[in-house]
């Protein structure tokens, strides 16, 4: 059966979405159709405004809406520390489990040859010229427990062991093959205390 444009429209418009498939995009487009008109007007504005209102920090690239983030003008965090992860919601996990106080750096990916994402295509560069900075004294390795993320991990220390800067990885608490994102506090917390130099 051929649904309305305006249907259409909204099914695809969910199906671009991650694990959204037809049945789940059909089931959303029409649970759209009966919520109250504010409700889908908040839902719509919602999503305008974290496009447009959102940037990546100068400093960590973590995504914010003030530049820098809040993470990097706290004075009160241990500016010695940096946490390398793989996306923002790496950080939030790592937040979520009020261990950690150190800063962060976002490398926005992982080094995956397969798929052409070399060490210049992700924010190492970035995170290299940070180091420069005195303060600095470890970096904490948190990519994902990946193929890319693992690889990801050895360029990092093979980078930075040179210049005198510790490099730690956390430890292995994490499924191999996992993402941060999904990981518990204290699966999180354990993997921070157990963390090993590379």
């Amino acid at each position: 059966m051929q649904y309305p444009t305006p249907i259409s429209k909204l099914i695809e418009g969910f199906m671009k979405l991650p694990g959204i498939g037809p049945k789940t995009a059909s089931r959303l487009a029409f649970y759209v159709l009966d919520m109250k008109e504010d409700d889908v007007l908040d839902f719509a504005k919602s999503l305008v405004n974290a496009k447009r209102d959102l940037t990546y920090c100068s400093i960590c690239h973590h995504i914010t809406d003030t530049d820098p983030c809040i993470i990097c003008e706290d004075k009160q965090r241990d500016q010695s520390v940096v946490c390398v992860v793989q996306d923002s919601k790496d950080v939030m996990a790592m937040e979520k489990m009020r261990e950690y106080s150190g800063l962060y750096h976002v490398l926005h990916g992982a080094i995956s040859p397969m798929d052409g994402i070399g060490p210049e295509d992700i924010k190492i560069p970035e995170l290299i010229k940070r180091l420069q900075n005195d303060e600095i004294q470890e970096v904490i390795v948190a990519t994902n427990p990946t193929i890319e993320g693992e690889a990801t991990a050895m360029y990092i220390s093979r980078l930075i062991k040179p210049t005198g800067i510790k490099v730690t990885r956390i430890a292995h608490g994490l499924p191999i093959g996992g993402d941060l994102e999904y990981a518990d506090e204290v699966t999180l917390s354990k993997a921070i205390e157990g963390r090993r130099e590379l």
